[in-house]
């Protein structure tokens, strides 16, 4: 598949430049700023470039065959620069000390305070310094994503600019939602766990990672009302296949390949789909002793394990490749029907292979 290393070596390049336009103006200010450069940059090197790709795809499903798909990699460029701003601040959420097998920004930041033999305590410097990272990443994306649309037909610049406040509104929503549920999901009745993890998966990713690049991309590329409707149909299963993907990694993925530690879902407590189906099928007892050790940040790898081989035995994870299955089914239909040039449905069927069967 030629298009999308070419693509994310276009993606990788606006970034550096861009960066480096940042970094003079922090060089500006004072060569303290330093480390907010060089953490950045080890943030937005490398990755899948899903989001930038699906941008992609979104606008030469509509753009004219002739036209340059430099707007498309500024905007893919800028949702990467939204996303590592994500990154950054979910891992603090999280208490997550890693990040694509290194360590997160946070834990990077509290290592600088170390070596350096600063005043105060490390841990909360790499948190404070982590918080503000993630703040200038975000506001970075935003200047970046203007400049994508710098010469484009005013109404495609507006409904592309619409189409990422709303992305921006959407995954915060999303997130918090996340959190909420890992704390207040005892004052909800049983039987609405399903439906309410499902709204997590459909705002926290579903819409962020697949439906929100693909319909800026063709905003960008004047598609229309329908257009854009047409693809949403097709992104938005597939959105909620790739999270639910994402779950069971985040249960059952090598570390070796996920750069995250095994069972870390685990650990934090999420209350995702896959945890939903597991309780469904469980008496109240057993329910109780999953309960006392979801959240659990002490579980060593034997307790992983018999967790693991727990969830597994309860039939849920079988269940949930049948949803993934069917979402994927559902999204490959829609996209069959969709009114959009044929290298883009090409593109688009080989990343809908990607997000779906991953390894991390």
């Amino acid at each position: 598949m030629s298009q999308p290393p070419r693509l994310v070596d276009q993606v990788q390049s606006r970034i550096d430049g861009f960066l480096d336009g940042r970094a003079a103006i922090l060089r500006s200010v004072s060569p303290d700023l330093a480390p907010l450069d060089a953490i950045s940059r080890r943030f937005l090197s490398g990755g899948k470039r899903f989001r930038a790709r699906f941008c992609d795809a979104g606008w030469r499903a509509f753009a004219p065959t002739t036209a340059e798909n430099a707007p498309a990699v500024t905007a893919g460029a800028a949702l990467e620069l939204f996303h590592a701003a994500a990154l950054v601040h979910d891992d603090l959420i999280d208490n997550s000390d890693t990040r694509r097998g290194a360590p997160a920004a946070h834990r990077r930041f509290e290592a600088l305070h170390a070596e350096s033999g600063w005043a105060g305590d490390a841990d909360a410097f790499g948190r404070s310094s982590a918080i503000l990272l993630g703040d200038l990443l975000l506001g970075w994306s935003d200047e970046l994503f203007d400049e994508g649309l710098a010469g484009l037909p005013r109404a495609g610049a507006r409904a592309a600019r619409d189409e990422f406040q709303r992305m921006r509104t959407e995954v915060t929503a999303g997130q918090y939602l996340d959190i909420f549920e890992e704390h207040a999901w005892l004052a909800y009745p049983e039987a609405d766990a399903r439906r309410r993890a499902e709204l997590v998966v459909v705002y926290k990713s579903a819409k962020y990672s697949i439906e929100a690049p693909l319909a800026i991309g063709a905003a960008m590329a004047g598609a229309d009302a329908a257009g854009i409707e047409s693809l949403r149909a097709f992104a938005l299963p597939l959105g909620i296949a790739y999270q639910l993907r994402d779950d069971l990694l985040g249960v059952f993925g090598d570390p070796a390949v996920t750069g995250k530690p095994a069972g870390d879902d685990l650990r934090e407590g999420k209350r995702t789909m896959l945890i939903a189906m597991v309780r469904e099928r469980l008496e109240a007892s057993a329910r109780e002793v999953l309960d006392a050790r979801l959240g659990d940040p002490t579980l060593d790898a034997h307790d992983v394990a018999e967790l693991q081989s727990a969830l597994r035995e309860t039939g849920a994870v079988d269940e949930l490749e049948a949803v993934i299955t069917a979402r994927t089914a559902e999204a490959r239909t829609a996209l069959a029907a969709a009114p959009i040039a044929e290298d883009a449905r090409e593109s688009l069927t080989e990343l809908t292979e990607a997000v779906t069967r991953r390894a991390a």
